[in-house]
């Protein structure tokens, strides 16, 4: 089991990576449990004076989304789980609407439009697990 602290954004995450099998990740980011797909298997150390001096990689595929000048990127306020998706690509929402529902610390939170607008994009589905910071909807 190994153990990071990482800053992403500027936002700080305790990270324990407890198994990698294959292409799959099981780790745990601010105690919040999660299975990642690594885009290729980590590399194996061919000796045990490698393990000693360099950590091992794994490279994971995280990607940003690109918005334009006119869309707005509605994110994740917590880490948590998606429990309700209420609006759909080419939904025309209202500042202030109700798009999704987030459970975080064992409350519901629910995630409004911060702008007028068209769904461009929805990031997340129901059941997700998200991270803060994470983009969830994107208006247009």
């Amino acid at each position: 089991m190994k153990e990071y602290k990482l800053k992403i954004n500027g936002n700080d995450y305790a990270v324990t990576v407890a198994n990698v099998e294959d292409t799959i990740a099981e780790v745990e980011v601010n105690g919040t449990p999660f299975k990642v797909e690594i885009e290729r298997p980590a590399k194996k150390k061919v000796s045990s004076a490698a393990k000693i001096n360099k950590p091992a990689q794994v490279e994971a595929n995280i990607s940003r989304p690109v918005a334009s000048g006119s869309e707005t990127v509605v994110s994740s306020p917590l880490p948590g789980v998606i429990l309700e998706v209420v609006v759909k690509e080419g939904d025309a929402v209202k500042k202030g609407q109700k798009m999704m529902v987030l459970e975080a610390m064992k409350m519901e939170n629910v995630i409004e439009a911060t702008a007028d607008g068209k769904v461009v994009s929805v990031k997340a589905n129901k059941g997700d697990s998200v991270l803060e910071g994470a983009p969830l909807i994107i208006i247009g």
